[in-house]
Order: structure tokens, then sequence, then C-alpha cells
């Protein structure tokens, strides 16, 4: 089924032909923006009248009324009137809004549009390192590169996922010395005994590892010497090393899969390209590199400068691509990610959801990328975040200032929401109340971190994150709920619409929100921007409120009332669910 137009699209249509008939006919066609929004005076308002009478040296109030006079006998408008200084305020008919609605119900997206210009995206997040804990910082880039994800694919994008973990670099030396010299450090059966599952088994088998090579490492000066030996060894293709070397990513993949599990987003292992899978093409980047002249050498190091880029002491501040001793960092490995996004994958879009404190590295990253010619202008970009906070309005630690786990903060979610659903339970079983707390709790955490702009800082905070109270998934989640507990109740009766039949105010407020779905999923994909999404899903539940109390569903006068308020009962619970899926979120169909 094609898609569906807002009645918003609609009407600027028919507002941009009516603005044409009343101009001159020589004025150029970019001026011509009704400038459509909704509005608390009417159901929408056109302003850009305003801006081209003065392009045009008219009268705002006589271009109005000539607007008006322009348009054309239509089944959507219901009045169009001049307002203020030149202000245009629009009704629609009651028919114009049913009949938009119906059409939407009868197609499975909605009547949600496809992009436009469907492209390539590669899409980097969730970057956890080998051998260490995911701990909350990797909270905000696994749940809004998930969303981010979603919803390009909903919009028809091809979207590649990378995971860029940090599986490569110095601290694998010690790691693997450790293992050559004690080689049955990671096959302690106790730790699959004492665990809840794989996952925990594996993270305290390389819990175990870790600090026992580093106590090593730090003690030891003969132990740090053949560890660094045993860099070189890895780097260099030997078999023992990387046979090593796989068990102890493989480890870590079993507990990264088992924190994935418990946050309900698919992490495919085919999508995991950590940093060693761009070591063969490091010698190439700074092959490249050099020879063009975007970067030079300096003190031994091969560096990229940047005009605008530098030190407190006003000294030039480089990326360093290349260390002295021959070594390579960040800058190498993710400028080699690059060239393969964009020559091997075909990326047209390259986005990377990671901390803001990165910003200026990757600000010099993909100018460098740009300057060799590997990227083109505009293609990249950092989708930054901000920090997760603690109710003191500092970074979220625990009391001995560490980081806190995320399977802790993700246990403890689930822990507040079974009470909650536990309070609100009629006839649900434990097993059920089990189910329904690790939707709800997870929930909360995926919509506490979404429903914020994702450059702003957050409070973690688990008590107003379960609450049926305010701009929460639960509240989201019960409205749902409260839906499809209407239908259970319904008996044989079935959604139908009647559209000669009049709307109450809160009939009207709600339907014309529905109708609004599509055009505010275009803009979130647009602008990378899910707290959008977030915001218009809180605003509809919000809205479904004073339909329920004040507009009867079942006991509606007649029988097509009763169909007409089902079929908007039916149409709510189909975006709310469809949205908070886009995000990550289950709809229980009981709370």
């Amino acid at each position: 089924m094609p898609s569906v137009p807002s009645l918003a699209a609609t009407l600027h249509k028919r507002l941009a032909e009516a603005l044409s008939a009343a101009l001159p006919e020589d004025t150029p066609g970019e001026w011509i923006d009704p400038m459509l929004r909704r509005s608390d005076r009417a159901d929408f308002q056109a302003n850009g009248v305003l801006a081209l009478a003065k392009r045009v040296k008219a009268n705002p109030r006589d271009l109005a009324g000539k607007v008006v006079e322009s348009l054309p006998p239509n089944e959507e408008i219901a009045s169009a009137e001049v307002s203020g200084p030149g202000f245009l305020n629009i009704d629609v008919t009651d028919a114009a809004v049913l009949r938009n609605l119906a059409a939407r119900r009868d197609d499975e997206r909605l009547g949600v549009p496809y992009g436009e210009q469907p492209g390539t995206t590669v899409i980097d997040y969730s970057q956890p390192n080998v051998a260490k804990e995911m701990h909350v910082g990797h909270l905000r880039s696994t749940v809004i590169g998930d969303a981010i994800t979603q919803i390009l694919e909903h919009q028809g994008e091809k979207v590649i996922r990378r995971h860029h973990i940090g599986d490569w670099g110095t601290q694998f030396g010690m790691l693997i010395q450790y293992l050559v010299e004690h080689p049955h450090e990671l096959d302690h059966e106790s730790d699959s005994a004492d665990a809840k599952d794989e996952g925990e088994a594996a993270m305290t088998r390389l819990n175990r590892l870790y600090k026992s090579a580093y106590s090593v490492f730090e003690t030891d000066e003969e132990f740090k010497a053949r560890a660094r030996d045993r860099v070189v060894s890895l780097q260099s293709g030997d078999e023992e090393s990387l046979a090593l070397w796989h068990k102890i990513v493989d480890e870590s993949k079993t507990y990264f899969q088992g924190v994935y599990e418990v946050l309900d987003v698919e992490i495919r292992d085919e999508d995991i390209v950590g940093e060693s899978a761009y070591n063969d093409g490091l010698q190439a980047v700074v092959k490249d590199l050099e020879s063009s002249g975007v970067a030079v050498r300096s003190e031994g190091a091969l560096c990229v400068f940047f005009d605008d880029v530098k030190g407190p002491d006003g000294t030039p501040t480089p990326l360093i691509v290349q260390k002295s001793n021959g070594g390579f960092g960040y800058a190498a490995t993710d400028l080699a990610a690059i060239r393969d996004r964009i020559g091997e994958l075909g990326a047209d879009t390259v986005l990377y959801v990671v901390d803001a404190r990165q910003a200026l590295h990757f600000r010099m990253v993909f100018e460098t990328a740009q300057r060799a010619g590997w990227l083109p202008e505009g293609a990249a970009r950092q989708l930054a975040f901000g920090t997760v906070l603690g109710k003191d309005g500092k970074p979220f630690k625990t009391r001995a200032g560490a980081s806190v786990r995320l399977v802790d903060l993700l246990e403890e979610a689930t822990q507040r929401a079974a009470l909650v659903v536990r309070e609100k339970a009629q006839d649900l079983s434990e097993d059920e109340i089990q189910e329904r707390a690790a939707q709800v709790g997870i929930g909360a955490v995926k919509y506490a971190d979404l429903s914020n702009s994702m450059t702003r800082d957050y409070v973690f905070d688990l008590d107003r994150m379960v609450s049926l109270q305010g701009d929460t998934s639960v509240y989201l989640q019960y409205a749902y709920a409260r839906i499809q507990s209407i239908f259970r109740k319904a008996g044989g009766e079935k959604p139908q619409v009647h559209p000669t039949l009049e709307l109450e105010p809160p009939e009207r407020a709600l339907a014309l929100h529905l109708d609004e779905f599509g055009d505010t999923l275009a803009a979130v994909a647009e602008s990378y921007e899910p707290h959008k999404l977030a915001a218009y899903l809180y605003e509809l539940a919000t809205l479904y409120s004073p339909f329920y109390e004040n507009c009867p569903v079942l006991k509606a006068e007649t029988p097509q009332l009763v169909q007409n308020r089902l079929f908007l009962c039916d149409l709510t619970a189909r975006t709310l669910r469809q949205g908070m899926s886009l995000l990550g979120i289950r709809t229980p169909e009981r709370l």
C-alpha cells in the first residue's frame, strides 16, 4: 500500500499553491513556504505570509486574504481565517482526519513512508573493551546506537552495524604472557558453578586473569619485559600468541552477549569488528598520509597538524598517527576504519555514537581523512552523548568511586520494576510478573536515556524511571496495556471508522497527533535525535488520558460511536507499540 501523506503535508501543498496564485508570477519558488505548524488557536497555523509580504512589498493581511480566496474547494479544510498581522488559522474537517487515520490503519507501516533517497549508513556504537567489564558509560552508546539503527532501517536505509571493540594493544601482551605462564587461568570450573549464567562466569575468569596479570606486570620487571615482547609477537602474527588472544576475545564476547541479552539489544557476532580488524591496513594509512604530505614527521612521530588546535601553551597539538617507536594509536585505527567503511562497505554516511569528550579526536580524524581524499565532506558525523550523572549531579559512580557495573544497574532496575508490576498485577502469575518486570525495568532504563537529548547529561534516578507518573516508559507501557484491557472487555465489538461522526475535542486532539507519526519519524531519522520520538510517544500517551476519561468507549451512546472510539484506541496502541519498538522497548499486553 502506498504511504499516507499527513494532513499537514496535504495542507502545506494546498497553501503553497494558493500562495503562488496570490503572488506575482515572477516570485521565486524557493520563497513560497507557508511555514505551517500546529497551533493552540486552531488545528494549524501558517505564518509564512509575513515573511513573503515583506519580500514582495505587500500588506501581510491583504496577502493572507488573497491566499484564503485562492484556496480551491477541498475536503480537508473546514475553515481558514486571517489572524493578527497576517497569520492564517486553519481547521480541518473531522471527516478528513478520520479518512487519513483509516488509511493508516489499513497499512502495516501505519502509512509511514520510506525515506526519499535511502542510502548506506555505517553506524559505530557500543564499543566495550575486551577483558573488561561493561559499565554505565557503555549504556548510552549501546541504547542510542540501537535506536538510531532501528529508526534508519525502518525508513528504508541500508544500515551496517560496527561494534569497534577494544581488542588490540599493549595490554594484550600482558594478558597473553600471563596465560603462557599460567595456562589454566581461564579454566576454573568453580566459575561456572557459582555464576548465574555463562556470561557472568566468563567475566569472573577474565577479571581474575586481568588482576593477576596486572599485579605481576606492576611488580616484576622481567615479566613486564616479556609482556612487551609478547605484544610484538602478537602483532607479528605468532600462532601461539594469536591463539591465546582469540581465547581472551571469545571469553569477552560471551560476557558481552550476556549483558546485551539482559539489555534486550541484538548484537550480532559478525558486526563486532574490533581494532584488530584494521591492523593490516595501518601501514598503508601511514604510507598514503606521508607520501601525500597530509602527515609529517615530528620528533620521530607521524603527525597531522591543524591551525586551530593548540595546547595551553599555544603550541600545535597534532593528531599522532604513528608513534616515534613505530607503534600505532587510536588515530591510525580510526583512519583505517574510515577507509574500509567508505571504500569497501560503500557507506554514504558513517555515524559514530561516542562520548562527547572524544569530540576533538574525531574532528581531527575526520578532517585528516578528508584531506587524504578518503572521506567526502560531511559523510562522517560523531553523535556525541553526554554523561550519566548520579543524584548528586556528579558522574555516576559507586561509593568507592568506581564505575557502576552495567549488569548491576540493570538487575536493580528489574527489581524495582517488579515492585511496581506486583502492585498493579491483578491476575498475573509470579513468572509473568518477573517477565513483565524485566520488560518494564529495562524499558525504563532505555527510555530515561533516549528521552533526553543525547548531547545532554542526565541524572540516573531509578525511583523516577519506574514511576507510573510523568515522562517514563512505564507511563507509556501502562497506556498501551490499558488499551489492551479495553479490547479484552469488548467482546465481539470491532474497531470501525465512521467518517460522518463528529469528534469530541479529546478525540480530535488524539487523532491529529496520531496523524503526525510519519512526519515525526522522518524528522528523527534526518536529525538522528531519538529523544524527539520519545517526546512524540509521551504526548500521545498524555493525549490518550483525557480521551479515555472523557469519551467512554464501550459505553458510548451508539454502536457507531463505540466502533469509532475502538478504532482510535486500536491505532493509538499500534502507534505506541511501533514507536516503542523502534526505541528498543517492549510493550506488555498486561501490567
